[in-house]
């Protein structure tokens, strides 16, 4: 039995992939999924309960999946609810597929330095059509409405782009630095391995949080979500490669006594192609597994630094920012359809991606291959 057999019969396993699949495949494709655009506000719209859905008119007659447009009304002072105002006499149909705002499908742009401007990579696919929506003046507002009207679940669908793509990108920057100090650091020994191991030592001892928000409070204000993104991005990975380099270092001191190895020596290869040739890819168990489990470190990194205000800022959304509004105690307890969905998802991806990494786990053990 393989390792690829034994991970599809791990039911956790499996589960978070399946997770982590339909999560990323949503991102990327937010602007056909999300039915609204999420910086464009409803008027009259401000804080809408998730909307109801009907089959029947107020007279009785079925028409199928249906809904009405619908806007604040007064405020009830003594309880601080309010009154929804519903035109009844305008159904709005329910439909896949339908027309809406237009966008560029696939569109990638990304900040680039030493200005960290956003750099249009793939122009996009000009398209109009969305996933679902109404046909009509009703508003399908599937999670309700924000504080300006904007459709929260069309935010949190663009939002996933940063919160998930921050732990990928983190992982591609802060890997390949482990994997090379730690390469480095084994393989030579004597008084580079100190130098270098003094200075991972150094670098686990700094807290991580109070370092990301100490950093993260003197940047400039003026910098857009794309920036912060990058910059946020590469704070993270500056103290996310010490442990890495720390294992990496300890399996290179067992594989470079290899018989492969000191062959590859006697053959008078360069220790940098010894190394990034035949050494590290004897690592490459440890790495997959290790990725799988760091990303959701990045991940909630990201959503704390976005809900004490450091992070992506508004009106750019982001799973952090969007949780953030769980410090006011009146959203908190009238509009709770703006809380817990951000919430909901932080905690399945996390544990999506540590299922995924404890099945990769499992399933790559050497001895659990032998057998």
């Amino acid at each position: 039995m393989n390792w690829w057999q034994k991970l599809k019969k791990n039911p956790l396993a499996r589960f978070g992939a399946i997770v982590l699949l339909i999560f990323y495949l949503a991102v990327i494709a937010a602007d056909f999924v999300a039915p609204y655009d999420p910086y464009v506000s409803q008027p009259n719209g401000s804080l809408l309960p998730p909307t109801q859905v009907y089959w029947r008119t107020p007279e009785g007659r079925f028409i199928g999946p249906h809904v009405y447009p619908t806007t604040q009304g007064p405020t009830d002072l003594e309880t601080g609810e309010r009154e929804l105002m519903v035109d009844w006499q305008s159904p709005s149909p329910i439909r896949l597929f339908v027309q809406g705002s237009g966008y560029q499908f696939l569109q990638l742009r990304f900040p680039l330095p030493p200005n960290f401007e956003e750099v249009e990579i793939f122009g996009g696919i000009p398209m109009n059509l969305h996933l679902f929506g109404t046909i009509g003046e009703g508003k399908l507002n599937l999670l309700g409405t924000d504080e300006q009207g904007r459709d929260q679940f069309s935010r949190l669908v663009y939002g996933g782009r940063i919160s998930l793509s921050i732990g990928l990108v983190g992982i591609a920057i802060s890997f390949p630095l482990g994997l090379i100090i730690g390469g480095i650091s084994g393989y030579f020994g004597g008084w580079i391995d100190a130098m270098l191991m003094r200075l991972v030592e150094v670098m686990m001892t700094i807290p991580t949080l109070y370092l990301l928000v100490a950093l993260a409070s003197v940047l400039p204000p003026g910098l857009t979500s794309a920036q912060r993104f990058l910059l946020i991005v590469l704070i993270t990975s500056f103290i996310g490669w010490s442990g890495l380099a720390r294992v990496i270092r300890g399996q290179v001191l067992s594989i470079k006594e290899r018989e492969f190895v000191q062959a590859s020596q006697a053959m008078g290869a360069k220790p940098l192609y010894i190394i990034v040739r035949h050494v590290l890819p004897q690592t490459a168990t440890y790495v997959i597994i290790s990725a799988t489990l760091a990303v959701p470190s990045f991940i909630v990194a990201e959503s704390v630094l976005s809900l004490i205000g450091l992070g992506i800022q508004q009106p750019d959304p982001s799973w952090g920012n969007l949780l953030s509004l769980a410090t006011n105690a009146s959203i908190l307890v009238l509009q709770p359809w703006l809380i817990w969905p951000p919430a909901a998802l932080i905690i399945l991806t996390v544990l999506a991606f540590n299922l995924l990494g404890d099945g990769l786990r499992d399933a790559l053990d050497p001895r659990s291959l032998q057998r």
